[in-house]
Parts: C-alpha cells; structure tokens; sequence
C-alpha cells in the first residue's frame, strides 16, 4: 500500500515581528509563538490528517533537519520523521549517534534523506569541497561506517574518509532499529549507491523511472501538489501562486499533456519571488484529477510520496481530509 509523507517547512515561520510591550511584572520574555511551535503544529495537522510521516528536509540557509525531526518526534505518538542531510556534517560515527538516541526516544520513528551531489557553491558554503564521484565515494563510507559501529560492538573500518577503531554501539545505544535510507539521483553512481544501501530512492516527477532497476529498493517521490474542489478552483490558485513575484498571468505555463504535471511550483524554500528561479513540476487540479496523477505514478512503482503544499498547516489538512481519502486503498504495482 502506497505511503503518504507531508514536507515540511525548510524555514518555519515563528512570527518573526517585533516583541510586544509588557508590564514590568512580566518576567518571561520568550516568543509566545515561535518557528518550533509553527513546525509542532504541521506535524500535528499531519498526525491529525492521516499521513505517515513528515520530511523535514535539507536546506542550507534553513533550520538543521535533525533538530526539526527530534522536535517532531517529541510532538507526534506515530509519525515518521525523515530528517535531510549530507554526509559532510558530521563523523558517520556521530551522526549514528545522535540518531540511536533518537531512535530511543521516539520508538523507532526515525529515517534518513541523504543528500549526496549538492550544488557546488552550496557545498562549499557548507565546508565541503569534495567533488565528482567523490561524494559518492564519501557517502558509501559514510553509510558503511554509521551501520557497522550500529550494528557491531567492536567494528574496525579503514577508508579514504573515515577511519574508525574498535568502535561500535554498547546499550543503551545498541539494539535499535537503523533508520530507514533514502537516496535520490539518476546518474549511474546514485543508482548504485541505492543498489547497495537505499530502503527508498526518491525520483523527481520528469525523471525517467522505468529507465532505473532497483529490486529490493521501494520508488519514492517527492512532488509538489495544489488542489481544490474542482480544476477551475486549483488553477485559479495556481494563477495566483505563478503572479506572486511579479510574473503576469499570461505568461502562465500549460500543463504538460502527456503527463500532466505543471512547471509552476516555485524552488522548495523559496517564494518564487527570485528572478531566474527554476521552477519545478508538480500536479495542479480537483482532488480527483490530483489523484489520477499520483495513481499514475503508483502504476510505475511509486510506493512512498512527499507531497509538498503550502501554506503548510492548512494544505496539510486539506489534502488529509480530501485527497488521501481517494488513494487509501491503493496497492503499488510490484516491479
């Protein structure tokens, strides 16, 4: 049975408006309403609305993933959190850490979205000037290292990137389950890196997934959605999502036909207010034509979506209340 994920906000928004004046008996001064608590109550409409979990995903000028996920976790009773990194920010070592310390708090709730081959000036913004093959050179060690020392006791590992000696988990950090891998890519050294460590590998809506064979690997997509009660509602919405910014309502592209996705979804993290913005493709009408898209995608062995939509808290209740309905029972067709 397909699996619903919600995205979450790279940049949640906590009212950043300046501080009211209080009396003088007032001692706490601290936001009433802050990013955490505008993120705690998307996960709770996810909760609420009936999806599987949230992707708290990577964004360089955003809020760090794994702290969004720990908050998420702490707020919700059943959701899986999907924290996005790159293996540059941290030891493999410590990163397992943090997360089988997650992992026992939360139950097992926890995965993992790798970002491999960043865009250069956001890597090296980042402190990471590997480039090439290398970073997928790095990522398989990185997913080695992390799964030896959370699996074995007195693990023993030399590489090009990392070296780690007689290390391992001991209890309480040991016995938890490894969070579930996902990946992304098409190139030949993505696909192979999926090959051998992915749970899920994660397709854009244009990529050509039937041209990608991974048996044992679940077909992911991350794909942004607008939809309302009929097709002149949603595009209507659309008109307005593609004028902000200051483009005009003429130069408002067509869906593509033959699959019906729409290149007018502005770049995860961004307003689409930025001149030059590339724009993504996504799926724009009625909850039922919304719906006959993704159906499509489960027809090609997409089991696993991160539906993007804002504003966050309300489209996820929406599409909860509405579209999830239409694709409760369907079963992903086996590869």
């Amino acid at each position: 049975m397909a699996r619903f994920l919600i995205t979450l906000p790279g940049r949640a928004d906590g009212g950043r408006g300046a501080r009211p004046a209080f009396p003088d008996s007032v001692t706490d001064l601290r936001q009433a309403f802050g990013p955490f608590d505008h993120l705690a109550q998307v996960g709770r409409a996810a909760e609420i609305a009936g999806f599987h979990g949230a992707l708290a995903p990577f964004d360089p000028e955003g809020d760090e993933s794994l702290v969004v996920a720990a908050g998420l976790l702490r707020q919700s009773r059943r959701l899986r959190a999907v924290a996005g990194f790159h293996p540059g920010i941290a030891t493999p070592v410590y990163a397992a850490k943090v997360s089988a310390s997650l992992q026992r708090f939360s139950g097992d709730r926890l995965d993992w979205r790798i970002a491999v081959d960043l865009d250069p000036a956001v890597a090296r913004a980042q402190g990471d000037f590997l480039e090439g093959p290398d970073r997928y050179a790095r990522a398989e060690e990185f997913l080695t290292v992390a799964k030896g020392v959370w699996s074995e006791e007195d693990y023993t590992y030399e590489g090009r990137f990392y070296q780690v000696l007689a290390g391992g988990f001991q209890s309480p950090l040991a016995g938890r389950a490894f969070p579930r891998i996902h990946l992304s890519g098409t190139s030949k050294e993505a696909l192979e890196l999926s090959a051998r460590h992915a749970d899920v590998h994660v397709f854009d809506p244009e990529d050509d997934i039937e041209a990608a064979s991974l048996p044992g690997v679940a077909y992911g997509l991350r794909i942004p959605v607008l939809a309302r009660d009929d097709d002149d509602e949603a595009w209507e919405a659309a008109r307005r999502l593609w004028t902000h910014g200051g483009r005009t309502a003429e130069s408002l592209p067509d869906p593509d036909p033959r699959t019906r996705l729409w290149r007018g979804f502005p770049p995860s993290g961004s307003s689409g207010a930025l001149p030059g913005a590339s724009f993504r493709n996504g799926l724009v009408g009625s909850f039922e034509t919304v719906a006959a898209g993704i159906r499509d995608y489960i027809d090609r062995g997409v089991g696993v979506f991160f539906l993007e939509a804002t504003p966050y808290i309300e489209e996820t209740y929406r599409l909860g209340e509405r579209l999830l309905p239409l694709l409760a029972k369907e079963d992903v067709r086996v590869r």
